[in-house]
């Protein structure tokens, strides 16, 4: 029986193998990508630094919200201060789209995440075509050498990578590729439950140098004060900022500006 990630994963391949253009062409493209916009240096700095995420749904919750209008919802979060905006772009589960991410980028002028399940190296050129300033590289979904090729390959590209992990073992592993910012999900991915746990055990664990976030379950003041005493240096929130009536004000008390 599969896993929640290996279901998901399947799903990314025959999504991508339906819709891929010819990688000859999408190399081509390289030489309009936009220019970059540094996600690092967004991250970097004394005070927490959040990262809003325009989100759809998810397999654990269904449906969070319709989200008509990503750009407005994109702009707010801007406005209200997230030094980066994370856009899913995985279809089936998150309800994401390639054009979601193309609209809020052209709209905003902070840096970008895309949100998926990065497992082959069209998906990383094809990241840096769509003006990918932060990339995603989920340990847990790939093999070793694969990590350690993508990484490599997004970092020649001049990306930013958000290595996600989830257990000491997976630190181990993104270790190896010197990563610079490392996210630690507290939602298991292969079950899909979420633990506070995995905060308490894996960000003290992190070298010092290295941007340290903290992904799911966060929604209180409380929580993110948690982290940060931690050695967080930012959250990663998406459920919390849809379903609130008012992102802005949402991101406020998250970072009690």
């Amino acid at each position: 029986m599969s896993t929640v990630l290996e279901s998901i994963i399947e799903g990314v391949l025959e999504d991508l193998e339906r819709r891929a253009i010819p990688l000859a062409q999408l190399t081509a493209q390289l030489g309009d990508a936009e220019p970059l916009r540094g996600a690092k240096q967004a991250l970097t700095g004394s005070d927490m630094k959040i990262i809003s995420e325009v989100k759809r749904a998810s397999p654990s919750k269904g449906d969070l919200s319709a989200i008509a209008d990503p750009i407005g919802l994109a702009l707010q979060y801007e406005e209200a201060g997230a030094s980066v905006i994370s856009v899913l772009t995985e279809e089936r589960r998150f309800k994401g789209s390639i054009k979601d991410f193309l609209d809020v980028r052209s709209a905003v002028s902070i840096p970008m995440l895309r949100k998926d399940f990065i497992v082959t190296e069209y998906q990383v050129l094809e990241s840096r075509v769509l003006g990918a300033d932060l990339l995603l590289l989920i340990v847990a979904g790939l093999s070793q050498s694969q990590y350690l090729d993508f990484h490599q390959m997004a970092k020649e590209l001049g990306m930013d990578i958000l290595v996600e992990i989830h257990n000491q073992e997976e630190l181990e592993r993104a270790m190896a590729a010197s990563p610079e910012i490392i996210g630690v999900n507290a939602r298991n991915l292969k079950t899909l439950e979420v633990s506070a746990a995995a905060f308490t055990e894996l960000l003290p664990l992190i070298p010092a140098g290295i941007i340290k976030v903290a992904e799911s379950g966060i929604s209180q003041r409380s929580e993110v004060e948690s982290v940060e005493s931690l050695g967080a240096n930012a959250i990663l929130v998406g459920e919390t900022l849809v379903r609130a009536g008012d992102p802005r004000a949402a991101i406020s008390t998250l970072l009690a500006l």
